[in-house]
């Protein structure tokens, strides 16, 4: 709680003590939350050795536990192991005590609740299915609030600082806040279709590239931005040793921010995307090399004249191996978005390979050695078992190092596959099980890696249990002192002239300009991609047959993205030879108008879906197939979705869900939306009739039937064109 220290010494000094409590809780939440994530990971890596691990359970499916798994290791474990880092270092950096123990608590319990609602609300199917952006609409707000607070907190402790130049870290923080904030808001902005729906107000093309603009850029500023700002403040503190390059720490830091920003579009190569703004995309994407890799450099150069100790001391082991992560990850990444090698690794697992080496061999192995840094400082004790500290090193090193060996080797066959030609110019593997059931003994390396790095990370929730039962009875708590801030300062040049980054000295003392010139990158660089997709109307030209879904086919479409299937499956066929022999006619961008939001999909654990409804039309074989996978596709990895044919579909709730989609664009008409209900029950009865003819009768008020309407439409509206090469003339490409 806040200290009640006379705040001024008799020598005129400003006294002060740091809030350490809520750094303790940031740091237990960080390793609870972290054993979590990395269970639901590995339950779902079993679930690709076999489905049965899902145990026939609904709630237990790969398409509902993947989005749990990202979202706890991306914001329970890593997000509190930034708040843990931020709260540490930012109170020393600024030699003042946070702005407020009230507001602390506030954003602690409150980040608390929100994981613990996407915890309930992901297995339950309750998500808007967008990557990293799964929580619906009111944990979207619970999320800005208690980002407001965070703000708030740490704007106001650097307002009353003590210090009058703010360090390289908190630059870093600094644009974590800016641009997660700028991000979630304009990525997050829907219309209300229910309690806990809603329909992102984008649609396709652009709802993709607003999507990966957030997607990546998630990856920059929440995975990447804070991170190095945790480096760059504990490694010299682990290690003893100053910061190798203060200029080169200048130039790491503008250059990722702006260019960062842009990357995004790399993610969407041979899509229906305009193909200018995926080049965009790979442009900046090379760039980022550059930087990322100054700042690789100067995290690894600051331990020059300690590199005895790294091999002594487990705290170092663990920085040194995210960073090198980090420099791996960060000349792959680049590698990735070259359109050669995309066409090659996208909706691979090499790109699960590479997620994961940057999630858990940089981001991972630096919470961790920054908690075994904390431990004891915190806690006013020894680490209770210094043995297992080692240990967890190589168990986590080892079990990441099997984990991404075996998922590369996975990406590579995978792609190598689907593209394979015969002699005679025929697909070598045209059955897509085929190219699955390759990867079984991947997949089983990749369960024994994720276990691995998992048990590790139990090592360490022991080890912190049992050195926070070793506290004393009441900590410590120093006092400090500190002059104020003189009110008229002009900063002193330093060393070096113009080449020592005076201009750049100045702004450090001038917190409130360096935020304002941090945003502008952020926004500039983003509006000069984002204005363009959105204004210019040739980037989605129009096609004069796709129309809106029926109102049955909105509702199998809602119940496709609660079900997570866009986790296994994509909906975009590639202009590449390989892609349109095996699923038909490539993707249109004209096609997508009307998919909020849209559902192109990042990886293929099963077939491409998007001409799904002109290859596979029949309601009996969906129904078998989402009954039991084994009757119609022996091999398949996809799990039972029998519960579809046991429920009943709600009906009445679809002229609301018109309705709202009519408000993002829609072209529905008030008399369509009154009569969604009879429309839908109408198809429902037609499905129904077909089933019955095929020895399959009872389902139609069932939610299977919903489904089976919403797979027969996928693709069909090109087929209705009547001349297939003119789609370029009417602007269909």
């Amino acid at each position: 709680m806040t200290s009640t220290l006379n705040p001024v010494a008799a020598n005129g000094m400003e006294r002060f003590s740091y809030d350490d409590d809520i750094v303790r809780k940031f740091v237990f939440a960080t390793i609870g939350w972290g054993v979590v994530g990395l269970l639901v990971g590995v339950i779902i890596a079993l679930q690709l050795v076999s489905p049965a691990f899902s145990f026939g359970q609904e709630w237990l499916s790969f398409g509902r536990l993947r989005p749990l798994h990202t979202n706890a290791v991306i914001f329970a474990f890593a997000g509190n192991g930034i708040f843990a880092a931020v709260y540490y270092s930012s109170q020393r950096l600024l030699k003042a005590r946070m702005f407020s123990d009230k507001l602390s608590r506030i954003h602690f319990w409150g980040w608390q609740s929100i994981i613990v609602s996407a915890a309930i609300t992901l297995p339950l199917g309750i998500t808007q299915s967008r990557e990293y952006a799964e929580l619906e609409w009111p944990i979207d707000i619970a999320i800005t609030l208690v980002w407001v607070v965070f703000a708030w907190n740490f704007f106001g402790t650097l307002a009353r600082r003590r210090e009058r130049h703010i360090y390289v870290a908190l630059w870093f923080y600094i644009a974590t806040i800016v641009a997660i904030a700028v991000l979630h808001i304009f990525n997050n902005l829907w219309v209300i279709a229910g309690p806990m729906t809603s329909y992102s107000i984008y649609a396709g093309v652009q709802d993709a590239f607003m999507q990966w603009w957030y997607g990546h850029n998630a990856v920059a500023f929440f995975l990447t931005t804070p991170f190095l700002g945790l480096m760059y403040y504990f490694l010299p503190k682990a290690a003893d040793r100053p910061v190798f390059s203060y200029k080169l720490s200048i130039l790491h830091f503008w250059s990722l921010v702006f260019i960062y920003i842009w990357a995004g579009p790399h993610h969407l190569h041979y899509t229906a995307l305009p193909e200018w703004a995926a080049t965009l995309g790979m442009l900046f994407s090379v760039m980022l090399w550059m930087p990322s890799w100054g700042g690789m450099l100067n995290g690894l150069l600051t331990l020059r004249g300690a590199w005895n100790r790294v091999a002594t001391d487990p705290v170092l082991k663990f920085f040194v191996i995210g960073i090198t992560f980090y420099g791996m990850s960060t000349f792959e990444g680049p590698l990735l978005s070259v359109k050669a090698v995309n066409s090659l690794s996208h909706y691979t697992d090499w790109t699960i390979a590479h997620v994961h080496a940057g999630a858990l061999g940089w981001v991972g192995s630096m919470v961790f050695g920054m908690c075994y840094f904390l431990i004891p400082r915190l806690f006013q004790t020894k680490i209770a078992k210094p043995k297992w500290v080692e240990l967890h090193f190589w168990l986590s090193t080892i079990g990441i190092v099997l984990y991404i060996v075996a998922i590369y080797a996975a990406g590579l066959t995978q792609g190598l596959m689907w593209r394979a030609f015969t002699a005679e110019g025929q697909l070598e593997y045209p059955d897509f099980l085929q190219t699955v059931t390759k990867l079984i003994p991947m997949y089983q390396i990749r369960v024994l890696g994720g276990a691995l790095y998992l048990l590790g990370a139990v090592l360490c929730a022991v080890n912190l249990l049992k050195t926070w039962a070793n506290r004393p009875k009441t900590y410590e708590v120093p006092v400090y002192e500190a002059a104020p801030l003189e009110k008229n300062y002009t900063p002193a040049p330093a060393k070096g002239g113009f080449l020592a980054m005076n201009w750049h000295r100045a702004w450090e003392g001038k917190p409130l300009k360096f935020t304002i010139f941090t945003g502008v990158a952020v926004i500039s660089a983003s509006l000069f991609e984002i204005i363009p997709t959105f204004v210019i109307e040739s980037n989605v030209p129009s096609i004069s047959t796709v129309k809106p879904y029926s109102p049955l086919e909105v509702a199998g479409r809602d119940i496709y993205l609660s079900e997570g299937c866009y986790n296994c499956h994509s909906q975009m066929v590639r202009p590449l030879h390989f892609e349109t022999e095996r699923f038909g006619e490539y993707s249109k961008a004209g096609e997508f108008v009307y998919d909020h939001p849209f559902q192109w999909g990042s990886r293929r654990i099963g077939p491409d879906l998007h001409r799904v409804g002109q290859r596979l039309p029949s309601a009996a074989w969906h129904l078998r197939h989402f009954r039991d996978p084994q009757e119609t596709s022996p091999g398949s990895l996809m799990s039972e979705y029998d519960h579809l044919l046991a429920k009943e579909l709600d009906f009445s709730k679809i002229p609301r869900h018109l309705r709202a989609l009519q408000l993002v664009g829609v072209p529905y008409t008030d008399e369509e939306v009154l009569e969604g209900e009879a429309h839908a029950r109408k198809q429902a009865l037609e499905i129904d009739m077909e089933l019955r003819d095929a020895g399959l009768p009872g389902y139609g008020d069932k939610q299977v039937i919903a489904m089976i309407a919403y797979m027969k439409r996928l693709g069909t509206d090109i087929a209705k064109m009547p001349d297939l090469d003119t789609l370029e003339g009417m602007g269909g490409k």
